[in-house]
């Protein structure tokens, strides 16, 4: 019998998070279990990183592996898993050059780095506005949240950088209106994950690309949550035929391991020159072992293809819940990171829903208050698929009930 109990996180941990009362110690493919032996089918993939499911074989034995072998060196000194993924990444992309950090908040930061010090180099520090989105989401780190659009979480935490304008998402005049030879970088998700499952129309990411061409600017894309292959594709991007110059990946791309990347053309990466920036653990070799061992597994046709079945079986159970129960107005993203829309009666109550599933066996994830988001393992079996639906059915039917007999009480 464990020791640790869930009181205990509130006794010695900081009160930035308020997980649930469960507490998970096994996982296998997309099912999981509880300290009490109870068992969950998994649809949330730890929003978006177990790609491949928990503790899948290729990985297991990569890692073991590697642990018998070399686990840190400092970049002062190359490895062979780092130079190994970077080639990968480089050959599967439009990227020449890699660099290696630990998370998606990294890679952004990263990212920003060197689009001003690439604009800076080559058009003087003048040339230093950023351009991002409302409602947007890319880290936590001074910066990443300060381009982010969410202003409750820059809240408390200035000054904050400057430089930086926030624009309507998807609004073109807006965009073109803001646009001039002092930008010198747009950043924007494909499709906006916390913000609520909001994809970027073609259009609009094409017209970055445009603007960015005429001025002299970088597209930085950030797909720590949309890339390795979430969206059927191994890049978002791929989807809307616009290419960037910097891009920020993480989540998905160890598999469940801690790794992240900042992408670019070598043109670009040129301004990062020795001294510039640095990660004491970014690519070290535990992480870029895993990390190549899942990008073999996930970038094959098998896979990408296999993703747009998966939300076709997703899609479908959910609009028949939403027809039984009419709790969904409608279901949208793109692969499988879905964004189930609640309706009118369950405005600012996509908690609940995460609540009852979990009751039912069943993690989920939300997106704001109105919208339940669903980022399961890319190779998520169709008996789990199934077995999942079936118990958000009886959540949903649950919450109904309730509803129902509270009305009636009323």
């Amino acid at each position: 019998m464990s020791t640790i109990e869930r009181e205990q996180f509130d006794q010695y941990m900081m009160p930035n998070y308020a997980p649930g009362d469960m507490i998970p110690v096994r996982g296998s493919g997309s099912r999981v279990w509880d300290q009490q032996g109870r068992e969950y089918v998994d649809f949330a993939g730890g929003i978006a990183v177990n790609a491949l499911g928990h503790v899948h074989p290729a990985l297991v034995s990569t890692l073991t592996d590697q642990a018998g072998k070399l686990w840190h060196t400092s970049n002062v000194i190359a490895t062979e898993p780092a130079i190994a993924l970077a080639r990968k990444l480089c050959e599967a992309t439009f990227a020449e050059r890699v660099f290696f950090c630990n998370s998606g908040g990294e890679a952004v930061e990263a990212s920003l780095k060197l689009a001003r010090r690439y604009c800076s180099d080559h058009y003087g520090p003048k040339k230093d506005l950023i351009i991002a989105f409302d409602n947007a989401f890319h880290g936590r780190s001074l910066f990443s949240v300060s381009v982010g659009g969410q202003p409750d979480y820059r809240a408390g935490f200035g000054p904050l950088p400057g430089g930086i304008t926030h624009l309507p998402f998807n609004d073109l005049g807006a965009l073109e209106a803001a646009f001039s030879d002092n930008v010198c970088a747009v950043i924007v998700e494909p499709i906006q994950g916390e913000a609520g499952v909001l994809d970027a129309e073609p259009g609009f990411l094409q017209a970055i690309r445009r603007l960015c061409d005429q001025h002299n600017a970088l597209m930085v894309l950030d797909e720590v949550q949309t890339g390795v292959g979430r969206t059927g594709k191994l890049y978002a991007h791929e989807w809307y035929g616009v290419v960037p110059d910097i891009m920020a990946t993480a989540k998905a791309l160890g598999g469940g391991f801690p790794i992240g990347a900042t992408l670019a053309t070598a043109e670009v990466a040129s301004s990062l020159v020795v001294g510039t920036h640095g990660s004491t653990y970014g690519g070290n070799p535990l992480a870029c072992s895993v990390a190549a061992a899942a990008f073999d597994v996930i970038n094959t046709p098998e896979v990408l293809d296999g993703v747009t079945h998966r939300r076709m079986l997703l899609e479908d159970g959910l609009q028949k819940i939403s027809s039984r129960f009419d709790v969904f107005e409608t279901i949208r993203g793109r692969g499988l990171l879905i964004g189930c829309v609640v309706s009118d009666p369950w405005k600012g109550r996509a908690r609940e829903f995460l609540q009852a599933a979990q009751e039912a066996g069943l993690m989920l994830l939300i997106a704001g208050g109105d919208v339940v988001r669903l980022a399961p393992s890319l190779i998520i079996p169709e008996a789990d698929i199934t077995e999942g639906l079936e118990r958000m059915e009886s959540a949903v039917a649950g919450l109904c009930a309730a509803e129902q007999k509270a009305a009636s009480v009323s």
